[in-house]
C-alpha cells in the first residue's frame, strides 16, 4: 500500500499536536501494558474544553478510518517501530489495532508531533516552507 495522506494536512495536525502537548497541564502517561485500556480517554477527558484539543480532535475525527490508520502507521514509522521498507506491515497492523476512539488514541501518543514529522521525512516530505 502506498502513502496516500496529504502532507499539508499532516503538517497541520503536527502543528496542532505541538500546541496541545506544549501546554503544561497536559500529562500523557507511558503506554499501558494492555492496549485495551481506556487510559487515553481518561487522560484526555480533562482537556475537552481546550480549543486546541478540540481542533486537533476534529481534524483527526474528520479523517476516514483508513487515513487514521495511515497516520498511526506514520507515527510508528517515525518512532522507529517499523522501517520504511515495512510500511505495508505497519499499515496493516494500524488497521487491525485502530480503536473506535482513534482520534484520542492518536492524540495520547507522547511526542506524536515528532513521530509524525519524522515519518513524513522518511517518506520524502517536510513541513518546512
Amino acid at each position: 500500500m502506498m502513502f496516500e495522506l496529504n502532507p499539508e494536512r499532516i503538517c497541520n495536525i503536527i502543528q496542532l499536536a505541538r500546541e496541545f502537548h506544549a501546554k503544561e497541564s497536559v500529562v500523557i502517561p507511558e503506554m499501558p501494558n494492555n492496549p485495551g485500556d481506556d487510559w487515553a480517554l481518561q487522560v484526555l477527558a480533562d482537556h475537552r474544553a481546550d480549543p486546541v484539543y478540540r481542533e486537533l480532535q476534529y481534524a483527526l475525527a474528520d479523517m476516514e478510518p483508513d487515513q487514521q490508520a495511515q497516520l498511526l502507521a506514520l507515527a510508528w514509522l517515525g518512532r522507529d517501530d517499523y522501517a520504511l521498507a515495512e510500511w505495508d506491515a505497519a499499515l496493516q497492523t494500524a488497521v487491525e489495532n485502530l480503536a473506535s476512539s482513534s482520534p484520542e488514541q492518536i492524540i495520547a501518543i507522547p511526542y506524536i508531533a515528532d513521530y509524525l514529522e519524522e515519518g513524513l521525512r522518511l517518506h520524502g516530505y517536510s513541513c518546512q516552507a
